[in-house]
């Protein structure tokens, strides 16, 4: 009965909704990296770097989406330096994209205690407020970049499947040598393709300090930029089934805090933690096994190879 309370409680979906909109866009640049067939690890530091660049640019005085659109072309320095040493020099993916994790979280980190040295406590900002004029309540108490993030998914699964650049982008994640062929550039595809999908992490990002939080605080982005990882697989590589993953993982989230919460069950509260990381890693083994990835995927592709 306890259970069937919280489910038809209107605030747990709300819940559901805020905490999955940093994995939606989080998942949505990952696979737009993956797509063209590059593996971006960069993304747990990209989203801190976001967080805190957008949330800093806030606070010096530029309007909330002026922040988002920092964090943004944060990101997309950051995607552009990891195109840079993946697609440029053709360095490993892997090495390449843990390195620009650490690089941008240390960053942020030192930006922090530079910008605040004597602080204990983080400063705030007014953070985006509820859209209370949509007629849906659930959704009505998000704030704009749930909507956004609800957006890009169509968007993106549109332009993938039907437009001229999605398609190229595609093909450079399957065969480049056949994109090569058709007198595509391999290079400025992937290149373009890392860049769009490192702004969507650090718009991920921003959406913790400037919408979910009113601060910046370490360790805030607390391993969702490896669930959007793992998510992209668990979609196929397709938006429509990331925005489902997403939605998924936050269900469990969301559900595991309001369990801890009643503590009607004597379980220690680890076992609570672990529960939409266990669902989540079961239903990825089960979805995985026919996932159809890009045969290009994390293969660097030098100009008049075959």
């Amino acid at each position: 009965m306890e259970l069937f309370d919280i489910l038809a409680n209107p605030a747990f979906w709300v819940a559901v909704l805020r905490i999955a909109t940093p994995l939606i866009l989080g998942t949505l640049g990952v696979l737009l990296c993956e797509r063209a067939g590059v593996l971006n690890l960069g993304i747990e530091g990209i989203m801190v770097a976001g967080a805190f660049a957008g949330w800093l640019a806030v606070y010096q005085g530029l309007p909330l989406w002026g922040g988002v659109a920092v964090a943004a072309l944060v990101g997309a320095a950051f995607g552009l330096l990891h195109a840079l040493l993946t697609v440029g020099l053709a360095l490993s993916q892997h090495v390449a994209g843990l390195g620009i994790t650490m690089l941008a979280t240390a960053l942020s980190y030192y930006g922090y205690r530079v910008s605040f040295p004597k602080v204990s406590t983080p400063p705030t900002v007014t953070p985006f407020a509820a859209m209370d004029w949509l007629p849906v309540p659930v959704l009505g108490a998000q704030t704009p970049l749930t909507l956004l993030a609800l957006l890009l998914v169509p968007l993106m699964a549109w332009g993938l499947a039907r437009t001229p650049l999605g398609l190229a982008v595609r093909m450079v994640g399957e065969n480049p040598g056949a994109a090569e062929g058709q007198g595509l550039s391999v290079v400025r595809l992937r290149t373009g393709a890392i860049v769009a999908g490192s702004a969507l992490m650090g718009v991920a990002g921003s959406f913790l300090t400037l919408s979910a939080f009113n601060a910046f605080f370490f360790n805030m982005v607390n391993g969702r930029g490896w669930i959007c990882v793992a998510l992209v697989v668990f979609a196929s590589w397709r938006p429509g089934k990331a925005l489902l993953g997403a939605l998924l993982f936050a269900f469990f989230d969301a559900l595991q805090l309001r369990l801890q919460q009643a503590g009607s069950a004597a379980l220690p509260f680890q076992l609570y933690l672990m529960l939409p990381y266990v669902l989540s890693i079961a239903a990825l083994v089960l979805v995985a096994r026919k996932a159809s990835y890009p045969q290009a995927l994390m293969k660097p592709y030098r100009k008049g190879e075959r």
